[in-house]
């Protein structure tokens, strides 16, 4: 496959759990400066959907091109069919570097292909303490929040800047570091994955970037209340809400100015305008639309529409109605690269829409989840014999949704209901029957080639990482 762009390198930049009217492009109120600068050089794809409501589900497809389940039965990734294997194997440089999403680590195969890689799952160690504080990140937020003057004050006194944000417990900085130097040392073709995970709950910015995308000169007392009040348990108010909604607000915000950083990074290595840039996000976050926090088990818009954004040096700005899937990522970057896409890989290159304005195929984009008998079933479910199977199946204007185990449907429009309220499948009239009959074979299908592997359940994982998955909400 020869590439016809003048790309030398692509970095993907994937940010866990930003739902798209979260950045500018998606919604004018938002203040995501850098994302919006590179929205309107780029290509936004107004309706790219996630292959899954939480990482493990979605992640197939964005670095291997495939559905969760689909080969192994299991959430890791096929090794042979990753995306930097591929380029690897095509004699580009490599480098992944997730910020401590234990879902994404070696033990699934996420390092697969790299030349570098760092999950940044340290060693927690074996005091109580260092325990306490790797399952409870808000502690280990407010601590680093009280001691920030220190070390503020020593690093102008080392003549260094404040231009970064002090917090790390998202282990931005280690990331953003990391990639840094894998861009001034590393010779073209590359390619570079970065994950960020600020916008995953506990949500900690920095207080500077809760006053600028607010306002509030008090961010950092609400920020402590909002986090107090759910973390009890308490029922969330509508003032509450507003708050984890400003701290969600003020992390995407601290991303959109990482994501910055690196775009000068790029130029100050000489090759910015060589470099495709590509951002994603795995899945989207809720707030209460269908009576829950976060993203528990289900397949409504404010999970599974996220942004992406394609930024190819030369190419047109343009925006594209149509809906993708995320599995489109893999072979967009190998086409960029010039690198063969294997026949396996379920999604189709986004180069000739970005380049030059062709309808990506009208496919409808399916999604997947597994549901307890409870939304907020612990452990979350994690493989096939865990609960019921729901898959879901969208075109630009209807979502259809099946629970594959009960036969229970749903089905909405989108464009009258956006927020998926309006259940048309009870009493459906003649076009929504026709919408119907037209995705369920479609939902059978895919969830007859998922139970057609063997569902295992995964390898324990190391006590470390559990310890850290746990700290995210998942046990």
């Amino acid at each position: 496959m020869e590439s016809n762009t003048p790309v030398s390198n692509v970095v993907l930049v994937t940010v866990d759990s930003l739902r798209a009217d979260a950045i500018a492009p998606y919604d004018d109120e938002r203040h995501t400066p850098v994302l919006d600068s590179l929205a309107d050089r780029g290509t936004v794809f107004e309706n790219a959907f996630a292959t899954g409501n939480w990482t493990p589900f979605s992640f197939p497809s964005i670095l291997s091109s495939r559905p969760v389940f689909a080969d192994t039965g299991d959430i890791g990734v096929e090794s042979a069919n990753s995306l930097a294997t591929v380029l690897s194997e095509a004699g580009v440089s490599t480098a992944g570097f997730n910020a401590a999403n234990g879902f994404l680590t070696e033990h699934w195969n996420y390092d697969s292909g790299f030349d570098e890689f760092d999950a940044f799952v340290a060693d927690i160690g074996s005091s109580i303490y260092s325990q306490y504080l790797a399952s409870h990140p808000t502690v280990e937020a407010w601590l680093q929040l009280a001691t920030s003057p220190f070390r503020r004050a020593a690093s102008w006194l080392r003549g260094g800047s404040d231009d970064k944000p002090f917090l790390n417990t998202s282990r931005m900085a280690d990331v953003e570091g990391a990639a840094e130097s894998f861009i001034e040392e590393t010779e073209s073709p590359f390619f570079l994955w970065v994950h960020y995970m600020d916008t995953h709950t506990p949500y900690v910015p920095a207080p500077r970037y809760i006053r600028e995308v607010s306002g509030d000169t008090v961010g950092t007392h609400r920020m402590l209340l909002a986090h107090a009040q759910t973390g009890l348990g308490r029922e969330v108010s509508d003032r509450t809400l507003e708050s984890l909604r400003m701290l969600y607000q003020g992390a995407t915000r601290q991303v959109d100015a990482s994501i910055g950083r690196l775009l000068e990074a790029l130029d100050a290595a000489g090759v910015g305008e060589e470099t495709a840039f590509v951002v994603a996000g795995d899945h989207g976050e809720e707030f209460q639309e269908h009576g829950h926090l976060a993203h528990y088990p289900k397949l409504y818009d404010e999970l599974i529409r996220v942004p992406l954004l394609v930024d190819v040096p030369g190419a047109e700005p343009r925006r594209v109605e149509r809906q993708v899937s995320l599995d489109s990522i893999p072979p967009t970057i190998a086409d960029l690269l010039g690198a063969e896409a294997p026949p396996a890989w379920a999604g189709d290159t986004l180069v000739p829409t970005v380049t030059s304005g062709a309808d990506p195929a009208d496919d409808p984009v399916v999604s997947v989840t597994v549901r307890g008998e409870d939304v907020t079933d612990q452990p979350i479910p994690r493989a096939l014999d865990d609960g019921d199977l729901l898959v879901s199946v969208r075109d630009e204007e209807w979502t259809y949704i099946e629970n594959v185990e009960s036969g229970g449907t749903e089905l909405y429009h989108r464009p009258s209901d956006p927020t998926q309220q309006d259940d048309l499948s009870a009493e459906p009239t003649e076009d929504q029957q026709s919408v119907i009959e037209l995705f369920e074979p479609i939902a059978s299908a895919h969830a007859a080639t998922l139970r057609g592997t063997e569902a295992e359940r995964p390898e324990e994982v190391d006590e470390d990482l559990q310890t850290r998955l746990e700290a995210l909400g998942y046990r």
